[in-house]
């Protein structure tokens, strides 16, 4: 044993003798801490942390990224869901964005609550102000590189508010974008400076911004004198670094349970920039997009100027306003007030974001097909991504080009999943028994044909049981499978008896006054309906819907069709 530990001094002799660690060891670790170890120092380590967290993990995930818009999406969801811990490595990265810009704002508050940014810190508050803004720029450029619906559309709104900056904003935003549309340069200059430049920015800064700590020391609590402040100074080591370490061990811990909490970050469904989405930024930027709702028009551009301005300019003033000697916060509340209103306001804008998304009906339906979207694509995406890219893997779906063709043929008329328009029958649940059921007992209803010029059916007036057997009826008609055969003969019988028979015939082929419910919503009637709804046994001359046999081809309507069929289905 005592030869190996001579063994391992006679290398650290060496290696000593030729860099000097030893020498670089002792002055960070007999570092004075002036008034002793306390754990409202731990914020700056554990922010430095959180940064080689990010550097760390931001590699391995370069190793699989791929930064063009045919393929970033397909390496992402690659890295998410098939590559070995891929999810766990980018789900610490984007908790780890999260977690620097918290940290940054504790560190910040502390600092200034410990006037740490008065004389001779003054430059050490600037760089400090400098890495905030970086940080965001950080979580601003990586939000576009998964090339999915989310950072696509969030980042549309950045760069719009960009290019509108007075004078410089055309030309700034024509250089980010690499010309004058998203595409392959977009991408790769932002992952360029998410990659390289602001990295290289960070390490600089933070690097000058320790340099200047260790010159001038902790800034230790205002309380207490200079006397009693020498008496309790000890070195860095023990006390503080072990606060440091215990201090980062809880924050990786913090972290990885919030990774394994939420399986990795989110993967939205390919950008797609043909459709239509409502983008909200992560929740470190709601608060300005809060603030911009209420400044519409021509308020909104000076807002999304003014409101970065101020917050950033009131930090960097800060040191030379409070130019006093005394660091107490009972002698420096208009300051600490002024620091402490802006991130309330945020804090406030913020939760009023959550607020209104929570009470949004039509944010909370397009954010359940956004998610219906993106499990979708993720699990096609593991049978393999065609070459033309992400959008590309949507080509094997054909629940997918269904509600591409509804958007593009139906919906200008029909609702569907929260969106369309409300001017014809609704096709959630078309045909189903719950929507025959709500068609029956109020056919003017807007999700029936309330909103059409078909007006003379009247609503069933029987009880819960004769309504439930017409329903039998008019749904057997699409097909035998899970009937009630015996609720269906009665609905039958009903239909005469009620005199349903005397508007609608039953036979399948003749016309009457209403549409012909024999074989009514089965594939082979919903093609026929398809092609000419006009057709005397559908609507006949009360017809408003185009005729789609000359407008799509044959195997278009057999996608709707399913689609059609699968809603009957539902309950």
């Amino acid at each position: 044993m005592a030869s190996r530990f001579a063994r391992f001094k006679r290398v650290g002799d060496w290696l000593d003798e030729r860099t000097g660690f030893r020498g670089v060891m002792r002055a960070a670790l007999d570092e004075p801490v002036r008034g002793g170890a306390r754990w409202s120092y731990v914020w700056g380590s554990c922010l430095v942390f959180a940064l080689i967290v990010q550097m760390v993990t931001g590699v391995v995930m370069a190793s699989s990224y791929s930064p063009s818009v045919t393929t970033a999406w397909a390496s992402v969801a690659y890295m998410n869901d098939q590559m070995t811990l891929g999810w766990f490595v980018r789900g610490l990265h984007s908790a780890g964005a999260s977690a620097m810009v918290i940290l940054a704002v504790i560190h910040l508050l502390q600092v200034a609550l410990f006037g740490a940014y008065k004389r001779p810190r003054e430059v050490n508050w600037i760089l400090g102000v400098m890495m905030l803004g970086l940080i965001f720029a950080f979580a601003l450029t990586g939000y576009l590189l998964p090339w999915d619906q989310k950072g696509y559309w969030a980042t549309q709104v950045a760069t719009s508010l960009l290019g509108a900056t007075p004078l410089v904003g055309r030309g700034i935003l024509k250089l980010v974008l690499g010309g004058e549309s998203y595409g392959n340069l977009t991408l790769t200059r932002f992952y360029a400076l998410h990659v390289f430049v602001l990295p290289a920015a960070m390490v600089l800064l933070t690097t000058l911004h320790i340099a200047l700590f260790r010159k001038h020391g902790v800034t230790p609590s205002w309380r207490g004198s200079d006397e009693e402040l020498a008496k309790r100074t000890v070195p860095f080591w023990p006390d503080q670094l072990l606060r440091d370490l215990a201090a980062m061990a809880a924050l990786f811990g913090l972290m990885a349970w919030w990774v394994f909490r939420s399986h990795g970050a989110d993967l939205e469904a390919p950008a797609d920039p043909t459709s239509s989405y409502d983008a909200r930024p992560e929740w470190y930027f709601l608060p300005l997009f809060q603030l911009l709702k209420h400044f519409p028009g021509a308020a909104e551009i000076p807002a999304a100027m003014g409101a970065p301005l101020i917050l950033f300019g009131t930090l960097l003033a800060l040191p030379f306003l409070d130019r006093g000697p005394d660091r107490s916060p009972s002698k420096r509340k208009r300051y600490l007030a002024a620091v402490g209103l802006i991130f309330a306001g945020a804090i406030g804008l913020g939760l009023e974001a959550r607020q209104d998304d929570a009470h949004s009906e039509g944010y909370r339906a397009q954010r359940e097909r956004a998610d219906r979207d993106a499990a979708r694509a993720r699990e096609l995406a593991r049978e393999g991504v065609l070459p033309a890219g992400g959008l590309a893997v949507w080509e094997n779906d054909p629940d997918f080009k269904a509600r591409k063709l509804l958007g593009e043929r139906c919906l200008g008329c029909h609702l569907y999943q929260g969106a369309g328009e409300n001017r014809a029958p609704s096709l959630d649940g078309w045909s189903s028994r719950a929507w025959i059921a709500g068609m029956l007992r109020d056919p003017d209803h807007p999700n029936y044909y309330g909103k059409t010029k078909i007006h003379d059916m009247k609503p069933v007036k029987g009880g819960e049981a004769q309504v439930r057997a017409l329903v039998e009826f008019v749904f057997a008609q699409g097909g035998p499978q899970g009937v009630d055969e015996a609720l269906r003969a009665r609905g039958e019988e009903l239909f005469g008896a009620m005199d349903c028979d005397s508007c609608h015939d039953s036979d399948g082929t003749g016309a009457n006054q209403g549409p012909n419910m024999g074989g009514r919503a089965s594939a082979d009637w919903l093609r026929a309906f398809l092609r000419d709804p006009s057709e005397g046994r559908f609507f006949g001359k009360q017809n408003a819907m185009p005729k789609f046999g000359d407008r799509l081809a044959p195997s278009e309507i057999d996608v709707l069709v399913r689609l059609l069929v699968s809603e009957r289905a539902k309950k």
